[in-house]
């Protein structure tokens, strides 16, 4: 029984250290520039303008690795990373099969990442991501939207 115990309090002790380096982060600026993208200026837009744009992903990309990959995995390609798995993000609006629900459901999608990225995540007065307004353009955070959303994770 005690040999039970001990991997399991590893696990949990390795958890709870992943879990306060994710409690600590600030959030810090990457150093890429939007250029290229059209400007949208300092007001949110309500959905992303860039969506299937190949220019938005690739900035995405460079945006994501320097912001967000050390809590989120490298090229939001895993699933084993501290933080939650970007890609399954619009994971249910991708099955709506009408165009119309389809796009509701794609709106609400992208104020819930807007409001995240620019409020954080705090979960039991614990910061869990903290918040990028006035950190991350918005030209940049949609640009890494777009590129999550090309990162689909396909499901069995």
């Amino acid at each position: 029984m005690r040999k039970m115990i001990s991997p399991l309090f590893a696990v949990l002790f390795a958890f709870l250290l992943s879990s306060s380096a994710i409690a600590n982060e600030v959030a810090v600026a990457p150093s890429v520039e939007p250029a290229g993208l059209p400007v949208l200026g300092t007001s949110w837009l309500e959905g992303n303008p860039y969506r299937g744009n190949a220019l938005a992903i690739d900035i995405g990309q460079q945006a994501y690795n320097q912001a967000c990959a050390r809590c989120h995995g490298a090229d939001a390609s895993t699933n084993a990373a501290p933080a939650p798995d970007l890609r399954n993000l619009n994971r249910y609006c991708r099955r709506i099969g009408d165009a119309e629900l389809q796009a509701a459901c794609l709106r609400d999608n992208d104020a819930y990442f807007a409001k995240t990225v620019r409020q954080g995540k705090v979960i039991v007065g614990i910061t869990h991501m903290p918040p990028w307004d006035g950190v991350l353009k918005q030209e940049l955070a949609w640009a890494i939207q777009t590129f999550i959303e090309s990162r689909v994770r396909r499901e069995p």
